[in-house]
């Protein structure tokens, strides 16, 4: 056996199972779940009808490339949404499709960490999407983590990592819109994060799979690429994104989404993926080729969760401390100061004792690091369930809050 394996911790989903467990919540109230951050809102029928449309392509095998027309379109997305001319974006050396961000944020460690090279670490946010320590310790290097907190804006404090620790990164995960808080790295932070890529040569991996789903309309997130391009990076030297249609349109379990970036890194990525086996399925593709070029459904997606932040936060504003995040689709919700003496764990655990409600204890979701661990005290609320859903959700916390 790899002897790494015996280093991951259990999936978070797995310990809140074990949270729950033996807990008899009340059976008059029916369960909501807000744990889990998968869409719930319906996937737009011109995506199910390519799907079998092209059902035929089952019969071929795909290629790891995935064909020319899917490409296209990604880049014509991406020159589009990130201020990107369309002939600066190539689509045959600078685009890869992948079987969703999850596995390739995943096997992307596996092909770029360098084991030869004594201690790598690959740098991550905290609290993080569990993936990406994974795929650090199975890469065979180890996780250095950048903690998130309410003094910095949930944004990692880049300037506080000592020089000896850039001298080790090879590779950096950021994730913006961020994963629990919603806060979103800007122009500036992304412009550091470059000079620091070229003074150290590590590499930045920018998962921006929410970056789709935000308040301002006006104001859609920075990318990675975009910031890059401004500043004269046209090649995208050191950077790669992970874009995902599982947010954006409604459609996890499509599995779609693409990297984009540096040529040189994505043609070691492609030969590693050759290898790996992960080519996109022929009526997935077509199906993909049509949410890419498609704006109204996901224009509509923000505005339903616009509806479900409004009421949510309008209720709970009432007993707790709460703000709207500028992106994502969570509630990192602080718990009160009031409940002080209630961890989040234990808050999570009598919430869905009480209330029949699922929500993840926000220390399931980081690691203890310099003395301290950002999640706890914090728990993550998907408002993925429908309206109603959410507004039952809204006056149940209400209610188990009140009394305590």
């Amino acid at each position: 056996m790899n002897p790494n394996i015996s280093r991951l911790h259990p999936y978070p989903f797995e310990k809140l199972a074990h949270l729950k467990q033996g807990i008899e919540p009340p059976h008059d109230k029916t369960a909501i779940t807000l744990s889990i951050g998968e869409p719930t809102h319906p996937t737009p029928h011109f995506i199910q009808e390519a799907l079998l449309t092209h059902a035929q392509g089952l019969g071929v095998y795909p290629t790891t490339k995935g064909i020319l027309e899917l490409r296209l379109a990604i880049a014509q997305w991406l020159a589009e949404r990130f201020q990107i001319p369309i002939n600066d974006i190539n689509p045959d050396s600078q685009l890869l499709p992948v079987n969703g961000t999850r596995e390739a944020l995943f096997s992307f460690a596996q092909c770029v960490i360098d084991t030869t090279d004594a201690q790598p670490l690959v740098l991550m946010p905290n609290p993080f999407y569990q993936i990406y320590e994974g795929a650090a310790l199975l890469a065979g290097a180890e996780p250095y983590f950048l903690n998130t907190t309410e003094e910095t804006g949930f944004l990692p404090d880049f300037d506080s990592v000592p020089e000896a620790v850039w001298r080790r990164c090879q590779l950096l995960y950021v994730c913006s819109p961020g994963n629990p808080s919603g806060a979103v790295l800007s122009d500036a932070d992304y412009a550091k994060l470059l000079q620091l890529a070229e003074q150290y040569d590590f590499i930045i991996a920018s998962d921006e799979c929410y970056s789709e789903l935000y308040d301002n309309e006006n104001s859609p997130p920075t990318g990675l690429l975009q910031t890059a391009y401004r500043l004269g990076n046209t090649s995208f030297k050191r950077c790669v994104v992970f874009h995902s249609l599982s947010k954006r349109s409604n459609a996890p379990g499509l599995r779609s989404g693409f990297v984009a970036g540096d040529a040189n890194i994505l043609q070691a990525y492609f030969q590693y993926r050759t290898y790996h086996g992960c080519a996109m399925p022929l009526p997935t593709q077509h199906a993909s080729i049509k949410a890419w070029q498609d704006e109204h459904h996901v224009i509509e997606n923000r505005q339903l969760y616009r509806e479900k932040f409004a009421a949510f936060i309008s209720i709970l504003a009432e007993v707790c401390p709460i703000t709207q995040p500028p992106a994502s689709f969570y509630v990192w919700l602080k718990i009160p100061d009031a409940l002080s003496g209630l961890s989040d764990l234990t808050f999570a655990q009598q919430l869905f004792a009480h209330e029949h409600l699922t929500v993840l204890p926000g220390s399931f979701l980081s690691r203890e690091f310099n003395g301290i661990n950002p999640g706890a005290g914090y728990v993550r609320i998907a408002l993925v369930a429908p309206l109603d859903e959410c507004i039952k959700s809204a006056h149940r916390i209400k209610n188990f809050i009140n009394p305590l």
